[in-house]
């Protein structure tokens, strides 16, 4: 994916939207009722919301961080909504100028980049794995940029990679859906097959096979198998008829949890759910659903959020204090970076001897006690 970068792209700066932040927008959770916002807050997991890094001492109020995001779009309820929160977030905290570049294809990820390069950003946060090669290039020819780009590794130079171990959220999620789950079946599917997507399918699937285990149960895994690495995907993380229709299928089918990791797509699954009147639930991903989309809070059970907005936010708070990342983070429950949500109108719903279960699981898993296989898991 090799681009130019060349004055034509330069040129078409001024045809695309540009937006400036407002310095009091208000700020969206990234998980649970505020850890992603760097706040320590208990959760269904536990205590989460550390922040990845020690933010720099000292900032500059003028230095221009910029933005580039995936295809699903500034208001996607999803990732690159969380790292634009965390942009925002470190203009209100006097850190930096913050502007983004919205990206309608993936062709647009070069030029995007480029166009930022020519306003002299001081970083640039490029959102999602996609972008890898893109922001790749970018860095190799101008070394003296400097980039962060979320779900994917840096370059150990000018390039600091966001990671995020999602399996251990979504194992939590997985046991939890399994005892739950009222008709024993319970299901997940993708936006599309990438390792970033599959992590959080394949921890949900190691969970319900845990709970399985410790209850002599028999909870099925509808649209997902992490042994092949074979399931349903949408081929999209836009589509939300897609995503309606898989959730009514898989309703069809008898699962009274779904597990959507397909960001917008999955808003539709939401809807569907919403819309049946069943009793199905919806466990979210990403970022805390009850608060990025209120709309379907009476179904979302949980959400496996991931710390976006807390990463970006200190990556561009000490790259405004001259301290820019090198060495990629990992996200994990350990240092709040993934977990789950709280469980808002389910608190009362899910019995309290479940929820400790749940917590244990989050802790055995920090101790080392229960090891994840996820291939897919950041390393």
């Amino acid at each position: 994916m090799l681009r130019s970068r060349a004055g034509a792209a330069i040129a078409g700066v001024a045809a695309l939207a540009l937006v400036l932040a407002g310095c009091g927008s208000k700020s969206k959770s990234g998980g649970g009722s505020s850890p992603a916002g760097g706040n320590q807050t208990t959760t269904a997991a536990g205590t989460s919301g550390a922040a990845p890094a020690t933010s720099a001492p000292t900032g500059n109020a003028n230095f221009l961080a910029c933005m580039v995001t995936d295809t699903g779009g500034i208001n996607d309820k999803s990732f690159n909504q969380s790292a634009w929160q965390g942009m925002q977030a470190a203009q209100t905290d006097g850190k930096a100028k913050v502007q983004y570049l919205p990206s309608t294809t993936a062709s647009d990820y070069s030029k995007n980049i480029s166009a930022l390069e020519a306003k002299k950003c001081g970083l640039i946060v490029t959102v999602g794995f996609l972008m890898a090669d893109a922001t790749t290039a970018a860095a190799k020819s101008t070394a003296t940029q400097h980039f962060a780009i979320v779900d994917n590794n840096g370059n150990k130079k000018n390039v600091q990679g966001l990671l995020f171990n999602t399996a251990q959220a979504g194992f939590q999620a997985g046991y939890l859906a399994a005892g739950y789950s009222k008709s024993h079946k319970v299901a997940t599917y993708g936006g599309q097959q990438f390792a970033t997507v599959t992590v959080y399918m394949d921890g949900f699937y190691e969970g319900v096979k845990y709970y399985n285990q410790k209850h002599n149960a028999s909870v099925q895994v509808l649209g997902w198998d992490e042994k092949t690495q074979k399931g349903q995907f949408a081929g999209s993380f836009t589509d939300q008829t897609k995503g309606s229709q898989i959730a009514k299928n898989f309703m069809n089918a008898g699962a009274d949890v779904i597990y959507p990791v397909a960001g917008g797509t999955g808003l539709g699954s939401a809807a569907a759910v919403k819309s049946a009147h069943n009793g199905t639930v919806v466990i979210w991903v990403d970022t805390d659903g009850c608060i990025s989309a209120a709309q379907y809070c009476g179904v979302f059970l949980t959400t496996t959020f991931k710390g976006i907005q807390t990463a970006v936010k200190t990556a561009v708070e000490n790259g405004s204090g001259g301290n820019f990342g090198t060495t990629d983070y990992v996200g994990t429950l350990a240092n709040g970076g993934t977990g789950l949500s709280p469980y808002h109108q389910f608190a009362s719903k899910v019995p309290q001897a479940l929820q400790a279960e749940v917590t244990q699981v989050g802790k055995d898993i920090q101790s080392g006690t229960i090891k994840i296989q996820s291939k897919s898991q950041p390393k």
